[in-house]
Parts: C-alpha cells; structure tokens; sequence
C-alpha cells in the first residue's frame, strides 16, 4: 500500500494535520484540503487514489463534493469521515457513490483499513 494517494478534505485544521502525519508515517501519500473548492481544483491537477471528506464545510458542503468528483474523476474512491452525519445524508452519499461513512472520532486502524479495502475495490 506503500504510495497510496490519500486527499484529506476537513476544515478542521489542526485534526486533519495530525491524521495526515500519522498516515504518512504509515506509508500513504497525503495532500490535506481546507475546503471543498481547494479539494476540487487539486482533484483537477491531480486525482488521488481515495478521498477521505468531511460533509460540513463553509463553501462548498462534502455531499457536493463528493457529486463533483464523481462526475471529475469516478475512479476516486470517497469515504466519508464526519462528526455530523445523519441517516438521510448516508444515503445520500451512498447514492453519489461514496464507499464508505465514519464517524468521528475514528479509530486510525478502522480508518487505514477503509483506505486499503477502499483503494482494492477500485
């Protein structure tokens, strides 16, 4: 898995640092978005392996960023990671085509699985 192209989209800075080093330090290659514009215009310049994304953002929210991406690049795999999702928005990014949701706080082996199992099914 060594490689793997992991894009972090959270505005919440400082947890999304911290998990980019822990996974770095685990073998993955990790660009960190602040929000759902930054996440789109990196996706357009280059296309990570598996996504991990908040729904809520100021801007432009995770749902529509995960319908964007679909759209940009199928092949992304994206695994919600929120602290607020409802039901209705599980199903609604499992109709966009999300693989999975989470639910902070995440358990970083429960997460690193995901990225593997994630990126395997592409």
């Amino acid at each position: 898995m060594a490689g793997l192209k992991v894009m972090l989209v959270d505005d919440e800075e400082e947890f999304v640092r911290t998990l980019a080093e822990r996974l770095e330090i685990r073998g993955f290659s990790v660009k960190v978005a602040l929000n759902g514009e930054r996440a789109l215009d990196m996706v357009g310049s280059d296309i990570p392996d598996v996504m991990v994304l908040d729904l809520r953002m100021p801007g432009i929210d995770g749902l529509e960023v995960l319908r964007r991406v679909k759209k940009m690049a199928p092949e992304v795999q994206v695994v919600i990671l929120t602290g607020h999702g409802s039901e209705q928005d599980e199903e609604i990014a499992q109709r966009l085509g999300a693989y999975e949701q989470l639910q902070k706080p995440v358990d970083l082996d429960r997460l690193i699985s995901t990225l593997k199992n994630a990126y395997n099914e592409r």
